[in-house]
């Protein structure tokens, strides 16, 4: 069936919030493409609040996905998806997450068209209909990866789109607004990604007194006191309220993670600091973004893949103070966040 015919489409991308963001131009090419279909979503419960609001989808439909460990798990999973799935009788399926579990719920919807990649981990693969084969798999960001996944199944691909609500008002911010903010994510699970606190209190004292938002999750001890330029919103905001708090910042500083991405689905006025990561493959998508990397500053638009190649060299990343960033690379951006800023 031709995508022009279709009434009900299936997108299948539980996770991650990285990756989720990433999947969102595809999905709202595919709606241009057939705006009058009815476009449902298969995510992962936890980060199902992403996508509420999100315009063009239809529906929700929240994996429990924690519920499905184990050999036990893989087999109420196929109950779910028998019971859950297969009664809406889906046009097309679009497996875009690309692994043995999304591979077998797409194919469990008894859909005639199920579409993903051809390069798959577990076996994936072998559950398609179609498999969209990506020249330069490795030097091609996410987003236009999917995106070539859409325009396989019929899609046009033109301005691509995020597409993301406006999110949840965070109170007792209104102070804060009369002066130019950032708002700062300081902290990944990822190794190696993460700045320290000596770090980012070393931050917002160059940049004092501009207002700093802190956001995100951390696992380790904070100092008594922030910097008075910092409002510490560390582990309570929601994700709708982190939305909203991008859109409420003037720029978003923020190490390589999920919410590094959303800001970049939201706004090209964001800074990605990175490590050992590459930034042309898994920084921010705009072109007209900001990334940082060895003492460099460089837009998105200028990036090639081979420019930061990928280091796993952690212990020469750290030193022998095992900080991330020197007191230069902070001066860096600093100067560069008060030029945009002009401040």
């Amino acid at each position: 069936m031709k995508l022009a015919e279709c009434k009900r489409i299936l997108v299948v991308k539980p996770s991650s919030l990285g990756d989720i963001i990433h999947t969102l131009p595809a999905v709202e090419a595919i709606h241009r493409a057939v705006p009058d279909a009815e476009i449902d979503w298969l995510v992962s419960t936890d980060w199902s609040p992403l996508l509420k609001g999100v315009t063009f989808l239809d529906r929700l439909i929240p994996f429990p996905r924690k519920e499905f460990r184990g050999i036990s798990g893989g087999l109420k999973a196929v109950t779910w998806a028998r019971t859950t799935l297969q009664q809406t009788h889906y046009d097309l399926t679009l497996d875009f997450q690309g692994l043995f579990r999304s591979a077998l719920l797409s194919r469990l919807t008894k859909t005639s068209r199920v579409m993903g990649f051809q390069k798959t981990r577990e076996g994936a693969s072998l559950f398609y209909d179609e498999k969209v084969m990506i020249q330069g798999w490795s030097a091609t960001h996410a987003v236009d990866r999917n995106l070539a996944l859409a325009k396989a199944a019929g899609a046009d691909i033109v301005s691509p789109s995020f597409g993301l609500p406006e999110g949840d008002p965070v109170d007792g911010l209104t102070s804060i607004r009369k002066k130019p903010t950032i708002l700062l994510h300081p902290f990944s699970r990822g190794e190696g990604k993460s700045l320290s606190t000596d770090e980012v209190i070393e931050l917002a004292n160059q940049l004092a007194p501009t207002p700093i938002i802190l956001v995100g999750m951390f696992e380790g001890n904070t100092p008594d006191t922030w910097p008075d330029n910092i409002t510490d919103l560390l582990g309570q905001t929601s994700l709708p309220q982190l939305i909203h708090l991008i859109r409420f910042c003037d720029w978003t500083v923020s190490v390589d993670s999920g919410p590094m991405h959303l800001a970049a689905g939201i706004t090209d006025r964001v800074l990605s600091l990175h490590t050992w990561s590459n930034p042309a493959m898994v920084g921010p998508w705009p072109k007209s973004s900001w990334a940082f990397r060895e003492g460099e500053i460089v837009q998105v638009v200028d990036l090639t893949p081979d420019r930061f190649p990928e280091r796993r060299d952690l212990k020469s990343i750290y030193g022998k103070q095992r900080r991330l960033f020197k007191p230069d690379d902070i001066e860096t951006m600093t100067s560069f966040l008060r030029e945009q800023l002009s401040i």
